[in-house]
């Protein structure tokens, strides 16, 4: 992809982000499941990290090479025409410095938007401090000015996945990390794991930026959701989720019975190559 373009499609993608109307974000993890996405109409789409992981062969949590997730995004995003924002985790790095580097290699990439977490693995310390999350965003947004690109940096805030604090102070905390996430170059919030519509509406007035909400089955659907104050909504992992546990329903009848209806599919192999029509050897 050449930079001009990828100029143009980051600029596009922030636009999107400017609700109403609210912005449906679907998770591809391979170029078959971004190129349907694309041929539905979405006018952009984000990876996920589960999805892609798994399909590279390795747990989530960044246990993947990140050479090989650098190589997938990049793979991705020249299947398609759409902009395509990557979910890095934790930045795959140690230090706001490593986090950089790596933004720096996936805005190569092609990639015109990230989503960067606050969360950690560690029990003792389920969310890092405020001012190191701070200073990973703020060398995210670093290396990513260096590069030309205005990418749009969806900082996720795992205080609620995590069940910090009680739901006031929860609140108050998230409100101040999105201040401070803003303030180091974020562009979205992401309050991973928040479904309750009151307590997004509270946030959509307290935040002065576009909130990110994830949708799994039995969140509220969308035209509520934007009613609450959300900018944008995506799904994470659960189209990856879902299409593995048809692939192992499929590989338990086959186990059981022996039978063959099961490999019944509205995707016929001809519109599964109509997806790729006139791709081979072009280059963005």
């Amino acid at each position: 992809m050449n930079k001009p373009e990828q100029q143009r499609l980051a600029q596009d993608f922030r636009k999107l982000h400017r609700a109403p109307p609210i912005l449906l974000l679907p998770n591809c993890w391979d170029p078959m499941s971004a190129r349907i996405f694309e041929a539905a109409g979405f006018p952009a789409m984000a990876t996920t990290s589960g999805g892609l992981s798994w399909a590279l062969g390795y747990p989530d949590g960044e246990k993947a090479p990140w050479p090989d997730v650098v190589a997938a995004t990049r793979r991705i995003v020249d299947t398609v025409r759409v902009p395509v924002s990557a979910d890095i985790e934790e930045g795959f790095g140690d230090t706001p410095d490593a986090v950089g580097r790596n933004v720096a290699e996936i805005v190569r990439a092609g990639a015109i938007g990230i989503n960067l977490e606050d969360g950690t693995a560690r029990p003792d310390q389920p969310v890092r401090p405020i001012a190191d999350a701070a200073a990973r965003i703020r060398a995210a947004r670093a290396a990513a000015d260096a590069e030309g690109v205005p990418i749009v940096i969806n900082a996720r805030v795992d205080l609620y996945l995590k069940q910090v604090g009680d739901e006031a102070s929860r609140f108050a905390e998230t409100v101040r990390r999105a201040e401070t996430y803003m303030a180091a170059g974020a562009d979205c919030i992401f309050p991973f794991a928040l479904a309750d519509l009151e307590v997004i509406r509270k946030l959509a007035v307290a935040i002065k930026a576009p909130i990110n909400i994830v949708a799994r089955a039995g969140t509220p659907p969308l035209r509520q959701l934007e009613a609450a104050g959300a900018a944008r909504v995506s799904i994470a992992s659960g189209p990856t989720l879902a299409v593995m546990a048809l692939t192992r329903r499929i590989a338990a009848e086959l186990r059981q019975k022996g039978e063959f209806d099961i490999l019944y599919a509205e995707l016929k192999r001809v519109d599964a190559q109509r997806l790729f029509a006139n791709r081979e050897g072009t280059e963005r």
